[in-house]
Order: C-alpha cells, then structure tokens, then sequence
C-alpha cells in the first residue's frame, strides 16, 4: 500500500503545480509541449517512486515524422502512466468522458486534444469522437487508444471496439501495436495496492491502412500480431 500512496503522493506534488502553472502558460504561448513534459515527468516519477521499473522494447517499429495511432493492450491502472511517457513526441489519448469534468486536469486535458468518449455512446458520439481525434493526428500528435475499451482479467485480448479503425482508414495514420506486461501483477483490477516490479512495453512493426482491403482486415490483423506477440513474452 505504501507504494500506491508514494505515486499518488508524487503525481499530486508534480502534477496539481503543473496544471496550475501550465495552463496559463499554454495560453500565453499558444501551445502545451511545456505542460505535456511536466506531465509526463509527474508520471515518470510517480511510477519510479512506486517502485516500478519500466523496459522499453522496439522503439525502431515507430515511423518517424508521422503521427501515428498506438494501440496497446490494458491489464491494470497503471498502463497509462507507464505508456504515455514512453512513446515519442505528443499524444492525445481516447478516455471516458467524465474525466474531462475533473477540476484543472480536465482543463489541461481539453486543452491537449484529449478525446471524450461516454460509456454506451450513441453513433453521433462516435463520429464526434473520431472527428476530434483526426483534428489532433493532423495538428501532428500521436493518438493512443486501449481498443478493448477496458481491462482484461486474464491478459488476453479483449474483442476490439472498431472507433480506432475508422480512425486509422479517415486518415491513413499508420497504427502501431504496443503490448504491455508485467502490470497485472503490480496493480490488480479492483485494488489500489501497488507492488513494486518490471513493466515490459513493446512497440510492434507499423501497420498502414492504405495496406489492407477493409477496416476490419486491418483490425483483425492487429489483434492476431498482438495476441502473438503476448503469448511470444
């Protein structure tokens, strides 16, 4: 437990400062790269007080001086702060809706492109969705989704949610898959304790959209490299 309260205690020292100066400061100069390396600083420390130690594999697969879609697959809390830092360049992110309404980290979220999605969302909501991401992909930030929409129990991929493939056919970003392990066993699904440990996180070989017949050629395709590459580890 005293690893959980270390990085909650970290991300509210680094990260409540950051919002509070950051925002102003974003809106004096027109952009949120200071704000987004305090926040991914915040998050680096967080997961380094706790304990976690983070491995970082494939870094070549990622195209440089694209913007770009990573998928990952989601096992625990604490996949966001290991991952989001460990990908190159900015990065908005898909979340629930209800985050955005947090006081000052929903401004800064707002601000950096985040893209809402409400739980049973209507398919209005999803083409809005879709639109907001492809607007950040062509201001030139990386999007990264979990396509399971949630944690799995077992590790296994969950069916994938199709929003991060009409995205990827919209705009012919390339995807690239990411897998992570090691957190399922550092933050269980339905626990606030925090072990410390090694989190493993792999980026696989871009896949381009252009590449594929359908959307869903191109979603089943990257299911299969993923579940290959989790049951390879």
């Amino acid at each position: 437990m005293f690893s959980a309260l270390r990085m909650a205690f970290v991300f509210a020292l680094f990260g409540i400062p950051s919002a509070l100066l950051g925002i102003p400061l974003s809106l004096l100069r027109g952009n949120i790269r200071t704000m987004y390396r305090w926040a991914m600083f915040s998050m680096r420390a967080g997961i380094w007080v706790a304990g976690i130690r983070v491995r970082i594999l494939g870094v070549e697969n990622i195209p440089a001086g694209e913007a770009c879609i990573f998928l990952s697959n989601h096992v625990s809390n604490l996949d966001p702060p290991i991952l989001l830092p460990a990908i190159p360049g900015m990065c908005s992110v898909f979340l629930k809706k209800s985050l955005m309404k947090v006081p000052l980290i929903g401004t800064a979220m707002r601000m950096g492109k985040y893209v809402p999605v409400a739980r049973g969302h209507s398919r209005m909501e999803a083409e809005q969705s879709v639109a907001l991401a492809g607007e950040a992909l062509r201001s030139g930030m990386h999007i990264f989704i979990f396509p399971e929409g949630t944690r799995s129990l077992d590790g296994n991929l969950l069916p994938f949610k199709k929003g991060a493939f009409f995205l990827a056919a919209d705009t012919n970003a390339p995807l690239v898959p990411i897998i992570i392990q090691g957190t399922a066993r550092m933050m269980r699904k339905g626990s606030m304790k925090v072990y410390p440990g090694l989190a493993t996180v792999r980026f696989l070989p871009a896949l381009r959209p252009q590449d594929f017949s359908s959307r869903e050629e191109l979603m089943e395709t990257v299911s299969r490299e993923m579940q290959t590459a989790l049951s390879q580890s």
